[in-house]
Parts: structure tokens; sequence; C-alpha cells
């Protein structure tokens, strides 16, 4: 089985059929590269950079393409390094690295379909090969993993943010992630940098929530720093706020400080209970292992359709679980993106729980179709062959691409409408 052909599919489709995440974003772009081959097969993966920059992708596969061609997937990490390698000036990290975990995945999908196995079984027994310090020969992938609704911003006044922990705990969720700050429909969002008024507000939140729903519910906050040039937490206001919320038992507390301070991150883990966690913005081994080495993140958050690849997120896991550390797979892409990032979760022994978006809108539904399954809060393991995803043509037709569709941080000279 040889492959034939390499092609991007941009689509443009409603970001979500969550009501509450509604408020903030009505779009999602989505990239999609599928990979034909001479037996009749397809690869599908997702790369997580057609949710920002979608328009960058389809010239970095076709770069990349003429090495895919006339090969088989027997060797696809030899294929991968031939990628990076070609591209080591200007993909070692970045958007051709994101770009890269895109194509692999396509290429596991085909060699899982192939063998007739799901894409986590492939990967585990290759965690077994490389890593055997960090998993025994009688590890088998749990038959289920906790998950937890991506909730997005915490939407105002306080009533309301009730009214959206509820609706997921309706859809099964025992886990919500919920974002810093406040967001009003009428004004949008606001942050505050200040340390005291910043702990005083997430504080707050916690306590409503703990007073509403209990100790029982996995709690967890997003503070989504690095998204605004102008109102980052510095490492005092970080630090603030996670002693204030050590009384409310949160599982994480997500991304407190920008990703330029590795060594930060690690100062505040130092200075607080509360269980710092990050990751979802580094894109390859090379650029995690500065943040591993100084132990930044108490839970790691590599994301498999931006990490370079499912190979290198198993990479990125090892390393991690070496110096006794958990991952919680982040995924906010469309089904693909959620897929690859599901079966990464079930390969790796410390995977502690998998990030799911709630009441996912057509290009999770459509792609995903009952390929995931949930019960009591639990996300069962997968066993379709390859990610058990596909994208019809017809879909493709219904959500052709909207060029600008694509998110992004606005500054001056450059504002998000969609």
């Amino acid at each position: 089985m040889k492959i034939t052909d390499v092609q991007t599919i941009l689509l443009t489709g409603p970001c979500t059929g969550d009501p509450f995440l509604s408020e903030a974003r009505k779009l999602r772009s989505a990239a999609f590269i599928r990979i034909e081959t001479d037996a009749g097969l397809t690869g599908l993966g997702e790369t997580y950079a057609g949710y920002f920059f979608p328009e960058g992708v389809p010239a970095i596969v076709e770069f990349f393409k003429p090495i895919l061609i006339g090969n088989t997937v027997d060797n696809i990490p030899e294929l991968w390094q031939r990628m990076y390698q070609c591209g080591n000036f200007w993909c070692r990290v970045g958007l051709g690295a994101i770009v890269l975990a895109g194509i692999e995945a396509a290429l596991w999908d085909l060699k899982g379909k192939a063998l007739g196995v799901p894409v986590y079984q492939l990967l585990g027994e290759n965690w077994k090969a490389h890593f055997p310090e960090t998993a025994d020969e009688s590890f088998q992938p749990q038959t289920r993993l906790p998950a937890y609704a991506t909730g997005g911003p915490s939407n105002y006044p306080l009533e309301k943010l009730g009214e959206k922990i509820a609706f997921y705990q309706s859809l099964g969720f025992q886990g919500v992630k919920i974002g810093a700050g406040a967001y009003w429909k009428e004004a949008g969002f606001t942050v505050s940098v200040d340390p005291a008024e910043a702990a005083d507000l997430e504080a707050k939140k916690a306590d409503f929530v703990r007073q509403q729903f209990g100790n029982e519910l996995r709690l967890l906050f997003d503070a989504h720093m690095g998204n605004s040039p102008t109102l980052t937490w510095g490492l005092e206001t970080a630090t603030a706020v996670a002693r204030a919320l050590e009384p409310y038992q949160l599982f994480f507390l997500e991304e407190p400080l920008h990703y330029t301070r590795p060594d930060l991150y690690a100062e505040l883990r130092r200075n607080t209970k509360t269980v710092i966690a990050g990751g979802e913005c580094l894109t390859a081994v090379c650029e995690w292992q500065t943040f591993i080495e100084q132990d930044s993140f108490g839970v790691g958050q590599p994301d498999a359709s931006f990490t370079a690849g499912l190979d290198q997120f198993m990479q990125v896991a090892a390393s991690l679980a070496q110096r006794g550390q958990k991952i919680a797979p982040h995924a906010w892409g469309a089904g693909g993106s959620q897929m690859q990032n599901i079966h990464a979760g079930f390969a790796c022994p410390n995977t502690i729980i998998l990030e799911v978006a709630p009441a996912y809108g057509p290009l999770h539904s459509e792609v995903i179709g009952d390929s995931l399954l949930m019960k009591n809060g639990h996300v069962q393991r997968p066993e379709k062959p390859g990610l058990g995803i596909e994208l019809t043509d017809e879909t493709i037709r219904r959500f052709p691409f909207i060029p600008g569709s694509g998110e992004f941080n606005s500054v001056p000279g450059k504002i998000l409408t969609t």
C-alpha cells in the first residue's frame, strides 16, 4: 500500500453547539489533511493550526508532500523525521511543526485502518518499546478515562455561570473548566492584572461553584495568559490567584503565566499548593524540554494536533512520566483533533483526565460520528480502526472555508470579529 496523494481540506462551520460558548465565538475554522493510497484506503488527520491560521496550512502540506508520495506507512517515525529534517531551518518549532502534527496523524490513521486496530494500540506498543522504565510489560490502556467539559469563558453574572455548569452536568460531565476573569454578553471580557483584584474575583467564582455544586465536581480554571497584549498576569498576580484558590481544591489552574517564562512557572509551583498545568502552546519535544527540566508544570498538556505529532506527544508524555508527572491532553480543535488527543491519552499510562468539547458542533459531530462515547463522566476507550474519524464530501460541501475565520488575539489594526 503506497501513498498516492496528500491533500489539505479547509473548512469553516459553527464553533460549537454550546449556548454559553457561542456567546463569545460563533465560527471555527479547521484544517484537515487527507492521505490517499493505491489500495483505496485513506488516512485523515487534523492540525490545530487550522483553528488559528488556516490559510498557512496548504502551502506547508504541499512542501512536505513529495516526501510522502510513493512511500508506505510501515515506518511513520522515519517519514516524520524526513519531513522535520527537510524543514530544519523553519519547522523545529512553530507553524511547521504544528502542521506536521496533522500530517503524521493522518499516517497513523491510515496505518491503523490497514492493520484493523485503533491508533492508541499502535502508540501504546511504541511506548513500551521505547520507554520501558515508565510502563511495565503488563501495562494495558485503561478502559475509560475521566473527562472535563471545556467551558470557555466565565459567563457572568454568577447566576449565568451556575447555569453553564449545570448545563455541562446535564450532558454527563463530572468535571468543568472555566476561564479566568468574567465574560459579559454585552460588554465582552474583563480580566484584572492587579494581584488583589484578580485573586478576589477568582476566589469568589470558586467559592460560588463549590457552594452550588459541592466538592465532588472536578473544577478546573484556565487563565489563558498570553492571549491579551495588555492583560497578562505576572508572577505576583499568578501567585496571588493560585494561593487564593488553594482552599477550593482545584483539579488544576491552567496557563496562569505567559509561555515565555518557564522559570517563572517553576517558581510559581514552588509557592503554591494549587496544581499548575500548561503546555498546549508548545510545539515540539525540543520546545517542551526546558519546561520539563525546570518542572514548570504539575500537569502537562500536550496537544496531539499541535505538539508536532502523535509520536512527539508520546515522547513528551514519557519525559513527564520519568519525572513522576501526569498529563491531561489539551483538545480544542475540531473532530480530528479531539480524537487524536483521545487516542494519545489512552496510550499514555500517566494520563489523568481528557478535555472534551461539550455540545460540540458539526465539525466535531460529523467527523467523529459515534467514535467518542461517554458514560458517567468518563470517555470510553475507542475501538474503531485508525482514529475513528471520517470527513465526507457532504460535510465538505456544507461547510466551505471562509477566509479570515481563524481565531487570533486582537490587537490594534487586526480585530477578531467572528
